[in-house]
């Protein structure tokens, strides 16, 4: 065993020591969960714990976001490690001792875990580690759709705090605790928002002549968004249109005035995203007056095509090989449609998004999102751990 592979192998093992506390940590915060721009009980604990570590700490970045910052030696060189802090609105299921005690908001997607993980490195890093630079460590409101990244950027987060890169992690329900997945370049697509209303004229059901159905009209709608992904982008691009809401009326023998469509848009490059765009305005619009009706599309992006720059991805993957072997890194053959808010930042500062196995059994395999999720204790430890080697690789001492 090489020198470096036998201090990873220690650092794992020190650390697996200490996980009680932290384990501790991540059960409060998901008995507690607050969904996106209300972490106040949140960030209020992770500020705390950075102040008693020793961490210069500024609050409200972007609503509720919260950075440490450490600066050790003379170095300029400067790193950021990022975690998420928000839970969404769903009522858990199940009987967990740290069960959510509030109302329909639950930790469904981990988040509680990664402010865990990220509380952890920052632990061992204020009071085992050495090294020369300046770390941030960002804890980010508002992931789940709320554009917590965005904010946190326009409030001045990497001109306050500049980083040379920055990297984030999310647990992967599936994959055995201790692997880590990743990929060069777009690991995971854009996400857009679109709301089409579509306003008719009102009538009786047995006299729709007098009448101009928005409920017709948006159903064509609904048929012809579906041949934009199959007749309009290039086939070897992925792009998806999902519909994911339909809502017109409430009365058997009523034509409504109006009918609304709720749209979920996924591309993995920016072209084919304004594409999608143009296409999606161009036909609701076009449709709509075909019928006789008027659509007003209301477009809002919620992510970019998250892109894993090259050189940062290459100190992740020697990271996870010296952290794990080789064996236990996992090479994406390709990028996932799912969404990620890290998306943001990435387009300002070179960084990474890696994938930490959450396990592959009944509880650490569960989809997130479900409300019989939780995330898995025994993933925290290999999380904060890559999150300490990372700060090694990139601040390393003279």
């Amino acid at each position: 065993m090489t020198q470096q592979a036998t201090a990873m192998t220690e650092l794992v093992a020190e650390m697996r020591e200490a996980e009680g506390a932290f384990i501790a940590i991540r059960h409060d915060i998901h008995a507690h969960p607050e969904v996106g721009f209300e972490e106040t009980r949140t960030a209020a604990l992770v500020a705390g714990k950075l102040r008693e570590w020793g961490y210069d700490v500024t609050t409200g970045i972007g609503g509720t976001g919260v950075v440490g910052q450490l600066k050790r030696g003379l170095s300029t060189r400067t790193l950021g490690l990022r975690a998420d802090m928000d839970a969404l609105p769903i009522e858990e299921a199940g009987s967990l001792p740290y069960k959510s005690t509030v109302s329909k908001t639950m930790h469904a997607c981990g988040h509680d875990g990664h402010t865990a993980i990220l509380l952890a490195a920052a632990h061992r890093l204020a009071t085992r580690e050495t090294f020369d630079g300046t770390l941030n460590l960002i804890f980010q409101p508002a992931e789940e759709g709320l554009g917590g990244a965005s904010r946190m950027i326009d409030d001045g987060l990497f001109t306050r705090f500049p980083c040379d890169q920055v990297f984030a992690l999310h647990n992967a329900p599936g994959l055995p605790v201790g692997t880590f997945a990743l990929r060069h370049g777009c690991a995971m697509a854009s996400s857009d928002s679109v709301t089409i209303t579509v306003t008719g004229k009102g009538a009786h059901g047995a006299m729709p002549h007098q009448g101009c159905d928005p409920v017709l009209a948006a159903s064509g709608i609904v048929t012809a968004l579906q041949s934009i992904v199959s007749r309009n982008v290039e086939p070897t691009r992925a792009a998806v249109i999902t519909v994911g809401a339909f809502h017109a009326g409430d009365a058997h023998n009523v034509i409504p005035d109006t009918a609304t469509l709720k749209l979920s848009v996924r591309a993995l490059d920016a072209d084919t995203r304004q594409l999608l765009q143009t296409r999606i305005q161009d036909m609701a619009a076009a449709q709509a007056h075909s019928y006789g009706a008027h659509a007003v599309i209301d477009y809002r992006a919620i992510s970019r095509p998250l892109i894993n720059d090259r050189a940062a991805t290459d100190i992740a993957i020697d990271t996870i090989t010296s952290l794990v072997g080789a064996a236990r890194l996992i090479h994406m053959p390709d990028a996932v449609m799912g969404s990620e808010d890290f998306s943001w930042m990435t387009e300002v500062v070179p960084g990474c998004y890696v994938l930490l196995g959450n396990g592959t059994d009944s509880h650490g395999g569960c989809a997130v999102h479900n409300p019989a999720y939780d995330f898995n204790d025994a993933a925290l430890t290999w999380g904060a751990a890559y999150f300490v080697a990372l700060t090694r690789r990139c601040l390393h001492t003279a």
